[in-house]
């Protein structure tokens, strides 16, 4: 899934909450859920800045709306330039929230992906053991990271972070297993 967000502006500019909730139902409208995992794109080449209030009420909510309503879909940013990093990652860093963003050439190759924003502690140490072990199962998780902690606040961990777009969640069963949603994913600027 590919939304090119230079299609919804004439100029270079993506402002307000208004333009950015207009945006975000059109998105909706035209998504047809997948029955396996699939990253969607909001591809903002062509965008000099989009403001954090357009960002908000449509990138992600978009992504709120697609973890909880469309478990397959794992919403990234992409081509995003300095000037809508700073308005986006701010504004997650003071909610406690973060994102996933990348690079995408036209013919899909995606590169310097990267999680942006916020991430708690705990998750924190969840997240860089997935990273490190590249796709991981609880126990396995427990296992590399090597903290007497339950399976239960293992798992919790993990879940936070596929609701947040950030690892894919494959169901196998009864169990589940964890990788990052684009490889080479960092955490950090």
């Amino acid at each position: 899934m590919h939304f090119k967000m230079k299609a919804y502006t004439h100029g270079a500019l993506l402002a307000g909450s208004i333009a950015g909730t207009r945006v975000f139902g059109d998105l909706v409208s035209k998504t047809l859920p997948p029955s396996k995992p699939e990253v969607c794109f909001f591809d903002f080449a062509g965008i000099e800045v989009a403001t954090t209030s357009f960002l908000r009420d449509c990138m992600v909510a978009y992504r709120n709306h697609a973890r909880s309503q469309w478990p397959a879909i794992y919403p990234v940013g992409a081509n995003l330039t300095r000037e809508t990093r700073d308005e986006l990652e701010p504004w997650l860093t003071e909610r406690g929230d973060a994102f996933v963003i990348c690079n995408l050439t036209d013919d899909g190759r995606v590169s310097d992906s990267r999680v942006i924003g916020q991430i708690d502690g705990k998750q924190l140490v969840a997240l860089q053991g997935v990273l490190v072990l590249g796709e991981t199962d609880v126990s396995g998780l427990a296992s590399h990271v090597k903290e007497e902690v339950a399976p239960t606040a293992w798992n919790n961990r993990l879940s936070a972070l596929a609701a947040k777009g950030i690892l894919i969640e494959i169901s196998s069963g009864r169990s589940k297993r964890y990788r990052p949603v684009l490889e080479g994913l960092k955490y950090g600027s």
